[in-house]
């Protein structure tokens, strides 16, 4: 089979650059044979194959190692090892960081602490005092624009390369310096404001002789921390007590991890039964807690109690944690302080996010580098005209300084304004309301996009649930079937309560009988197994039901209280999972209500008004890794215990007992968009639990491999449980999702969609969302989980054209750890692909291996955190404000409330961002260019004197007052309509080639500069001979009337701001020939001045402007109207 399958390579020679993390390679073993691998080359040598793992990523550098020999070679290398190693040694001297390590820690005895831990105080500020000007001047001059005006503007401290007034170089580089000075601390303050608010919140602390007042900075590891209902956790801390009568509470953790559904946290069960709060410290006991680590959602821990015979232990876990950055929201808390400062999750898990450049920004400060090549050359040229004569090496700094103009300081200024007012546009578009720019450097990335990476779940969904199907395998209920469930409900309650005797037994019978006899013999009424089920989905969650007009703790409350409280409208429900609240909202709606539950009872409220009671043995939460939730409840009533799990269906396809439906039922609704949940149970005898709870309890001590102990323990029950009935719920689409990813993807926007959904229910999606279209055929790519299996299915994907792409993210990981570069380009080849079973780093991984590998611009858009680092990771980030929090949107560049209105925020801002700067960037260089052109006709004509022509303040209104408004008005322009803009989406593709800003059209205007700054100095000569003492204010004002003319020139679409820009302009420059003499050497010829006020007011001076004027821009506008007529724009045609 193998010699069947031909496989050509996509890129010859391509050295894989892995972007894995070496730790995921123990996931996988190495099935692979490389005797059948040898004969089906995959874009690789044969030699690769034959190596062993280790080998097989050292590679590339051993070919490398292989080529190098000689003496040479050896002396380099040792050379360059023992600067490694030094620099190493230094380093590890200078920034060695603290170990990290487990510690035991006494309750309310912080002295008794073995180690000295970091203070509890929140730290944001990036400088201090002293580093705060070093600092903002290394971040400005470490880019080469600015550093080069740097060394210019000291220049001219030197007397002998002074060419003009200090001022003319200081001032505007000072003015840059200030301003983002200003910036910097205005926002060094703020986050300083911040800080200081959060350090200075007053918490109380428990000590021997009651209560005292802390500052949040003043919190030491074992300190005993009350915190009151709303009030911000301030360090990681154990759960010790509660004024909740059940031993729990809640807490809101949408800063931490971006869920806003509460989490319900346990009290350690030793200190929450205590009589008195003070009785704390009338114990001796301790914490022993694992070392500081990234994972909010694990811990593992030991509360030990030593005074007491036996000794008490118990063993913690998340839910006995209460991380800091989060809320209690229900009653007052007493923690332990187990984690402080930089230690907490919290800030573990804060990522500096990089700092983003625009491509256009690195695109012009290429430009700039090529027009100091240019300065440099031509100041090298006039000095050898010279013939090196005299200090040539002074004279070539002079005139280097002389052409700096060719590099405008304007530039950084003007492009700077243009993004402010970009983001100032995007804010106040009526039609994207609620939009927020955070990152206003880089509006420009939006018009530049070739790949957009989208969450699914409430970006392209709405993240609100409803549920749509019940199965129960031989019979199917939709949404015009539940009364049908709800009559089957009615009826079977409505028998229990005529039969009180047996009502209790009656409930529980059915579910003994499959554990007695198999499923086929014993057939049950469809009315029996919709209560079973209906029954089962309403006890197997993590709900909890929340009264806002009485504390959230009063569960243990009489029957009486009870049912004077539990009225529908006044209870809402809390859980992790919007699917869960879904469920429980659901059975409630067909008869079979969720009323009370805490720590060890739950309660449901029967049609006929009856309380079922039920008490928790134990809860198994759900986690990514086992796909199910399980519970353990024993019926007061009858005493029957049952467990009951639900989870996804390739968890529980082996735990449930053989059936022959599950499967197919699975498909049909994932084909829905259904999110499938399987529901099954057991029944357990009284010996079967306490065995299960003895070994259990057992493994939850283990401070070695607990998870794995704990998760064997749970397995043994998981076998040959009774299938009861498979769930639907629907999470409906976003509005207009269809119409903006049709948008997109006509603008040639390639779109990824990462989930952490299944696989079928991600395909169902893309489906129905449109993001592959209805022609388009799937390519499902094949579970793999060895180098062969995953060299096979590249081979198969490879024969298929124009398919869309759907992968896992397990199969994901195994086809980068081999065939990194193979798969990447097979990818993007595809018009859709969709990534499901992603975890947040692997979302992040595929951006930066789409940078990598494509060098385009990404866009990441999500609405969690768990979509954070993908946001961070692309090259611009668009979050959206969801149910689950504002993580996403406060971490992102711009954040929208609605997906669509990412379609006119690229479509219309991003490409006006774009084509606006691109104008603006190089008026601004063709603006220094004339004027260096001019400056080098004048020194070759003075026998190449490095003299300038224009003095002071000339050369500093130039760039200002007489250019400035009518050349940032061009911000202000647009090609079309926003409206044609969207309806034709096929004009932003032209963007992506980057055709806006190139060096062709740089060069263009180049040939621009040099053709006007020529005519206009020569013409100025030519036609003033016998007046050659003006050539200054000749030449100066047909240079200002010839910026003003290009910018009329260059604009498509006249706004009124512009043409009073351009009057303005004019004004201010005829203005300043009357007050300004002195520079244009004007004035009473018996006062020492050239000549007399009267003479630019006579024809000769007029015409002759205006003649010379005319010629530098007529035949511009001669060849700009053949260009429209014959070659137009692709959108003067929509114009037109």
């Amino acid at each position: 089979m193998a010699d069947s399958i031909p496989l050509n390579p996509v890129r010859k020679s391509s050295r894989r650059v892995p972007s894995y993390h070496p730790a995921r390679l123990s996931r996988f073993s190495l099935e692979d044979e490389p005797s059948n691998l040898d004969e089906m080359p995959l874009m690789m040598s044969e030699e690769g194959f034959e190596n062993d793992e280790s080998d097989y990523q050292t590679l590339p550098r051993a070919r490398v190692q292989r080529g190098r020999r000689g003496l040479c070679c050896l002396l380099l290398g040792g050379w360059k090892l023992l600067c490694g190693s030094c620099c190493d040694c230094l380093a590890h001297i200078c920034w060695r960081r603290k170990e990290l390590k487990p510690r035991t820690v006494w309750l309310g005895c912080p002295e008794k602490c073995e180690e000295k831990y970091p203070r509890n105080a929140i730290k944001n500020q990036k400088y201090n005092i002293f580093t705060f000007v070093p600092g903002v001047l290394y971040q400005q001059f470490k880019f080469f624009l600015n550093l080069y005006f740097l060394v210019v503007a000291c220049s001219q401290f030197v007397p002998s390369l002074k060419i003009g007034y200090l001022y003319t170089y200081w001032a505007p580089l000072g003015f840059v310096l200030a301003v983002t000075m200003v910036r910097e601390a205005v926002d060094e303050v703020r986050r300083c404001r911040r800080d200081k608010e959060m350090n200075s919140q007053l918490y109380s602390k428990l000590t021997v002789r009651g209560k005292i007042q802390v500052k949040s900075s003043d919190i030491q590891v074992g300190d005993l921390i009350i915190v009151e209902k709303n009030q911000r956790i301030p360090a990681d801390m154990i759960f010790l007590r509660t004024s909740e009568k059940a031993g729990s509470c809640f807490i809101r953790t949408d800063q931490l991890d971006g869920e806003t559904d509460w989490k319900l946290k346990v009290a350690v069960g030793c200190t929450q039964r205590l009589p008195a709060v003070g009785d704390l410290f009338s114990i001796s006991a301790y914490v022993y807690a694992q070392k500081p680590q990234l994972d909010i959602h694990t811990f593992e821990g030991n509360f030990t109690r030593e005074d007491s015979e036996p000794q008490v232990h118990e063993s913690l876990s998340i839910e006995n944690t209460l991380w800091a950055s989060t809320v209690v929201a229900s009653g007052t808390v007493i923690g332990a302080v187990i984690y402080t400062g930089k230690e907490t999750r919290s800030v573990l898990n804060t990522s500096c996010a990089k700092n983003k450049v625009g491509l256009l920004d690195l695109e012009l400060n290429r430009l700039t580098k090529a027009l100091f090549l240019a300065q440099v050359v031509l100041a090298v040229v006039m000095v050898t005209l010279q013939g090196f004569v005299g200090p040539w090496f002074r004279n070539l700094f002079r005139f280097v300084v002389l052409f700096s103009y060719i590099i405008p300081i304007s530039l950084r200024v003007n492009l700077d304004m243009g993004k402010s007012a970009y983001g100032w546009m995007i804010m106040k578009d009526e039609n994207i309301p609620g939009t927020v720019v955070r990152t206003s450097t880089i509006p420009e990335e939006l018009g530049r996009l070739v790949y957009l990476l989208t969450d699914k779940t409430g970006t392209l969904t709405q993240n609100e649930m409803i549920f749509k199907r019940l199965h129960l395998g031989t019979v199917s209920y939709g949404t015009d079937t539940m009364d049908e469930i709800q009559s089957h409900i009615v009826q079977s309650y409505a028998q229990v309560a005529s039969q009180p005797s047996s009502g209790g037994a009656g409930a529980a019978t059915p579910s003994r009988k499959p554990a007695a006899a198999s499923g086929p013999k014993v057939r049950k009424s469809v009315s029996s197994r919709i209560h079973e089920a209906v029954k089962a989905i309403a006890l197997c969650h993590n709900v909890t039901p929340v009264y806002e007009s009485r504390a959230a703790g009063n569960g243990e409350t009489e029957s009486a209280e009870a049912d004077q409280d539990f009225s529908d409208d006044n209870r809402t429900y809390q859980a992790s999972s919007p699917d869960e609240v879904a469920l429980v909202r659901w059975t409630q709606s067909v008869g079979l209500t969720l009323v009370s539950r805490d720590l060890t009872s739950l309660q449901l409220k029967t049609p006929s008004g009856q309380i079922l009671s039920f008490s928790i043995l134990q809860i198994f939460p759900f986690t990514s890794e086992s796909k199910r939730m399980g519970i353990i409840l024993q019926e007061e009533s009858t005493g029957d215990i049952t467990f009951y799990m639900k989870g996804a269906d390739v968890a529980m396809a082996t735990i449930v007992q053989y059936n022959d439906w599950l499967e197919e039922e699975c498909g049909n609704m994932a084909r829905e968009g259904l999110r499938t949940l399987v529901v099954a149970k057991k029944s357990l005898s009284e010996d079967q639990y306490q065995d299960f709870e003895s070994r259990y309890a057992q493994a939850k001590l283990s401070v070695q491999d607990r998870a794995l102990k704990v998760a064997a323990v749970v397995e043994s029950l998981e076998r040959e449980m009774e299938l009861l009935c498979l769930t639907g719920v629907e999470d409906q689409l976003q509005a207009d999702v269809r119409p903006t990813l049709e948008l997109l993807r006509n603008a040639g926007i390639k779109i990824w969609m990462l989930t952490g959904d299944k696989l079928e229910t991600a395909t169902c999606i893309a489906k129905s969302s449109h993001l592959v279209s209805r022609n388009q055929n799937i390519h499902v790519f094949k579970p793999v989980t060895s180098r062969g299996e995953a060299h096979l299915e590249l081979n198969a994907f490879r024969r298929k054209h124009d398919c869309a792409l759907v992968v896992s993210g397990d199969s994901l990981e195994v086809c980068l750890r081999y065939y990194e570069h193979e798969f990447v380009e097979l990818a993007c080849q595809c018009p859709a692909v969709v990534c499901c079973r992603c975890s947040p780093t692997q979302k992040a991984q595929i951006v930066r291996l789409l940078q990598q590998h494509t060098a385009n611009r990404t866009c990441a858009i999500g609405d969690g955190g768990n979509d954070v680092s993908m946001i961070q990771a692309a090259d611009c980030g668009i979050g959206i404000e969801g149910k689950e929090g504002k993580q996403a949107s406060l971490a992102a560049d711009f954040s929208i409330t609605q997906f669509k209105h990412v379609g006119r925020l690229l479509m219309v801002h991003g490409r006006n961002s774009y084509k606006r700067s691109a104008a603006l960037g190089q008026f601004v260089m063709h603006r220094g260019m004339i004027i260096s052109t001019m400056q080098a006709v004048f020194s070759s004509i003075f026998y190449f004197a490095s003299v300038p022509l224009y003095q002071g303040f000339l050369m500093v209104g130039y760039a200002t007052i007489y250019t400035m408004f009518p050349v940032f008005s061009l911000v202000l322009d647009q090609d079309v309509a926003p409206e044609m803009a969207l309806l034709y989406p096929e004009l932003y593709k032209d963007l992506t080639k980057g055709r806006s800003l190139s060096f062709k059209t740089f060069l263009i205007w180049v040939l621009i500069s040099i053709y006007q700054g020529g005519i206009l100095m020569y013409g100025a000569l030519l036609l003033f001979e016998s007046e050659f003492v003006h050539v200054v204010a000749i030449s100066f004002t047909a240079l200002v009337l010839t910026e003003l003319l290009m910018v009329a020139l260059t604009v498509r679409t006249w706004h009124w701001l512009m043409v009073l820009a351009q009057f303005f302009s004019l004004g201010c420059y005829l203005a300043s020939l009357a007050f300004l003499n002195e520079y244009f050497g004007l004035g009473r010829v018996s006062s020492g001045a050239f000549l007399d006020r009267a003479f630019i007011s006579t024809w000769p001076f007029l015409w002759k402007v205006s003649s010379v004027t005319l010629v530098s821009c007529l035949p511009l506008y001669l060849l700009k109207y053949l260009q429209r007529k014959f070659s137009p724009p692709s959108y003067s045609k929509l114009s037109t």
